[in-house]
């Protein structure tokens, strides 16, 4: 009832007398069903105020003050890299500097020590401490310098991640004598409002909102969120708006002023909630609802600001921030769930080119998650150290799997928070139960790099080597045939039932290339199983001898290939590998040859690289694209997760990507990919080369039954910095899957039993001798004039 009369006032937007004559509790319930969904953000912080000398005198504030003989003006440098370093310490994400309006203009000594700083104004020395920050500690930094012209505004875009000013009213009443904006010129309305605009045409993420209590009427509120909302409409850059109740402040001219009401204060977020609409953020400060916080959650917020575990509210000091834990139960007290952000909002860091410099968007990318929120812990695949949680195995499990999970519902799992991500670990666990009981499968192989040179230009991968890589680990090789054969033997050996091989595309390679490889193999150890060639070298030897895929993956299927691994998928959707590998095959011709290879007869597997620049969504794609697959042909054996490694990773180091995938986030798309795939693929495998032995652990009670292969040698995360070793041996192995309570049992590639003489042989097997690897030069290979391109690049060329 309250819903469309509010409504019919808001389209008209010019009687909004059903609004301010609502009653609460039915304002209130409009904004909670407007509220965007049930995650809750706040942004750990730590307070940086660069300066308190202000040439404003607002009535109701404590923060700004007249200099005192023998303090200083503003923090040093030094001063303010000792609190941002403090910040990084406890893991904050935003440097919040915030200071008075141009002291400059109106004390001598601000001006004085401003010269002696080699700055001729306050938001000078900002930018610099800001820059400083930035590159010293990674914190994001967020500025609150007032009123600022276009010059300025353009100065500190390279130093920020997103800027702010509270219009605070449009009641240019307001700022009459005796009033709280009297004597503080920069409280202008139409000057903030200059400023807000300002930053909309130079696509800075912005901050703005209102204060309340302080005189204004309820209808001028109104008019200065109408005013917010045409700005933002206008330019698309308001990322929140904050609705703070004033709270008075003994030593100031207003000490004697009424406060509003806690019911004052839920009526105006509501109507912020109810004016702005739902895709807008809303934020109300917890800590100056003292003890009634949780009620804010009441009127629509999805915010709760910045939080600091290391300095205080310097704006606010007698109101502490409420402790973590207390924010987190009150949150979950209304059904709702509590997360991280940065100062920028995750819309806009999925716009990061157009919001953000390019100076400082790679430390953006490096501080977020897959959704654009800040990371939830500080765990990189391949990195040594603890894994942050443990999966709650006493959740109650969601009840969805397979035909049930279109694109949006898998999205949202894979975006999945608190306890529903341990619910979606659980179901995935339960139903691994289901389909493949206790057991935990691995093979024992050995992996086979032949070489690292290669001519495309993956921007995730640091194990090839051209021309523009040559500074990266490693000096370019090829291992001769002899020695692809000599390690196969060997591998046989020690009771593997496998080698996989994969490497670089050299420019002078052909589809003989790999025929051979093939052959020499099968001739020499003609038991092993060769599981070798990614879609792309499969498509690439195709096209340079001129045949069909299926001429050619019969070819090799008659000289013994196995099976192919399915790398080279990164993730199908190629909106992302337009950014990671435009050069490599597309999303359909990948598709295409695992297609032909399975109705060949040719088994493959499925695999999902993530953590880069990609996102739920994505993966969800990815997910979706393989089980329509899977149902056409059936040949894929299982779903591998990788875990992007982000250490050397090119794009990384150039700050194009994440680092990698969170801890949560790489659990859950293994559990996800078991329940999406079901019952089409049962076998969803863990990289312990990525996850680390604890971290595979859990993944094994995330839906994983199966860890993939012993290795023997592995190159390609070593190169991108994983730190878990060459080779887990089956004892190891098998210490492993005991430790999670589970059953280990060797399988072939195809999941069936290994002969027992082959297990017996795979354990107390002998050290493995130093493998050969010469210089690229030895090898005298010539590329051909023309190299043959698949993928988006090679669309456009043709």
């Amino acid at each position: 009832m309250v819903g469309s009369a509010l409504d019919s006032a808001l389209d008209s937007a010019l009687d909004w007398g059903d609004l301010l004559a609502a009653p609460l509790d039915e304002v209130l319930a409009e904004a909670r069903r407007l509220r965007p969904g049930p995650l809750v953000t706040y942004s750990p912080k730590v307070f940086i105020p660069l300066t308190k000398l202000c040439r404003d005198v607002c009535g109701y504030c404590t923060f700004a003050r007249p200099p005192r003989r023998g303090e200083r003006a503003f923090l040093t440098e030094h001063e303010v890299l000792e609190i941002a370093r403090a910040g990084a310490e406890a893991r904050c994400r935003e440097a919040l500097f915030t200071l008075g309006d141009r002291p400059e203009l109106r004390y001598k000594v601000a001006r004085e020590e401003l010269a002696r700083l080699g700055c001729e104004t306050t938001i000078e020395y900002l930018a610099r401490c800001a820059d400083l920050v930035l590159q010293e500690t990674g914190l994001l930094p967020h500025l609150n310098p007032g009123v600022m012209n276009r010059a300025e505004l353009e100065l500190l875009r390279p130093v920020s991640a997103s800027m702010g000013i509270m219009l605070e009213t449009t009641a240019e009443r307001l700022g009459g004598r005796g009033g709280p904006h009297w004597a503080s010129p920069d409280k202008t309305p139409a000057r903030r409002l200059e400023t807000i605009g300002l930053a909309g045409e130079l696509r800075i993420a912005f901050t703005s909102g209102i204060l309340i209590g302080i005189g204004e009427t309820r209808e001028e509120r109104v008019d200065a969120l109408l005013a917010l909302r045409a700005l933002g409409e206008e330019y698309g850059h308001i990322q929140e708006v904050i609705v703070q109740n004033f709270r008075a402040k003994p030593g100031t001219r207003m000490a004697a002023h009424s406060e509003p009401s806690l019911e004052e204060h839920l009526w105006t977020v509501a109507v912020a909630r109810i004016v702005l609409g739902a895709e807008w953020h809303i934020q109300a400060p917890p800590n100056l609802a003292y003890d009634d916080f949780p009620r804010l959650l009441d009127a629509g917020i999805d915010d709760w600001g910045g939080v600091s575990p290391v300095t205080v509210d310097h704006v606010n000091p007698e109101a502490p921030w409420p402790e973590m834990a207390r924010l987190a139960e009150a949150t979950h007290s209304r059904g709702l769930e509590l997360a991280p952000r940065l100062p920028i909002y995750p819309e806009y860091v999925a716009g990061l080119e157009r919001w953000c410099d390019p100076t400082v968007a790679p430390f953006v990318r490096r501080a977020a998650d897959a959704t654009g929120h800040a990371r939830d812990d500080a765990w990189a695949p391949g990195e040594l150290g603890a894994i942050p949680f443990l999966v709650q195995r006493d959740a109650l499990p969601l009840g969805l799997a397979g035909d049930e999970l279109g694109e949006d519902e898998l999205t949202r799992l894979l975006g999945a928070r608190g306890g529903e991500a341990h619910r979606v670990f659980v179901a995935a666990d339960r139903l691994r139960r289901e389909v493949c009981g206790d057991e935990v499968t691995y093979v024992v192989t050995r992996n086979i790099q032949y070489t690292n040179v290669c001519y495309f230009r993956c921007g995730f991968c640091a194990f090839s080597k051209g021309k523009l890589a040559e500074n990266l680990r490693g000096a370019p090789y090829l291992v001769p045939l002899e020695e692809i054969v000599r390690r196969s033997q060997e591998a046989w050996e020690r009771g593997a039932t496998e080698v996989c091989l994969q490497g670089g595309i050299h420019p002078a390679f052909t589809g003989d290339y790999y025929a051979d490889v093939v052959r020499a193999i099968k001739e020499a150890v003609p038991g092993i199983h060769v599981h070798a060639f990614s879609a792309l070298e499969i498509w690439q030897g195709a096209a340079t001898l001129g045949l069909s895929l299926e001429e050619y993956l019969a070819r090799l299927h008659d000289l013994g290939l196995g099976s192919l691994p399915g790398t080279a998928a990164e993730v199908l959707d190629d909106e992302v590998r337009r950014v990671i590998c435009p050069d490599k095959v597309t999303t359909e011709q990948w598709l295409q040859v695992h297609d032909t290879a399975h109705r060949a007869g040719l088994r493959s597997n499925v695999t999902l690289m993530f953590g880069h620049a990609d996102s739920p969504r994505s993966w969800a794609r990815h997910l979706i694209r393989a089980s329509e697959q899977q149902r056409r042909t059936g040949g894929f054996t299982e779903f591998v997760p990788l875990p992007f490694v982000p250490m050397e990773a090119p794009m990384y180091v150039k700050g194009l990507a994440r680092r990698g995938p969170t801890f949560r986030e790489a659990l859950l798309v293994h559990a996800v990919g078991r329940l999406a795939l079901h019952p089409w693929i049962t076998n969803v495998q863990a990289s312990w080369v990525k996850l680390g032995p604890a971290g595979t652990r859990e993944a094994l009670r995330a839906g994983v039954n199966d860890l993939g292969g012993t290795l023997m040698n592995e190159s390609i995360s070593r190169s991108a910095g994983a730190l878990f070793g060459q080779e887990m041996p089956p004892e190891r192995m098998e210490e492993l899957i005991r430790s999670a309570g589970r059953v280990p049992r060797q399988r072939t590639t195809l999941y069936g039993e290994p002969p027992e003489e082959r297990v017996r042989a795979s354990f107390g097997a002998p050290l493995l001798a130093e493998p050969l690897n010469p210089p690229i030069k030895d090898a005298g290979l010539v590329a051909p004039p023309r190299l043959v391109r698949p993928g988006i690049v090679g669309a456009r060329a043709r």
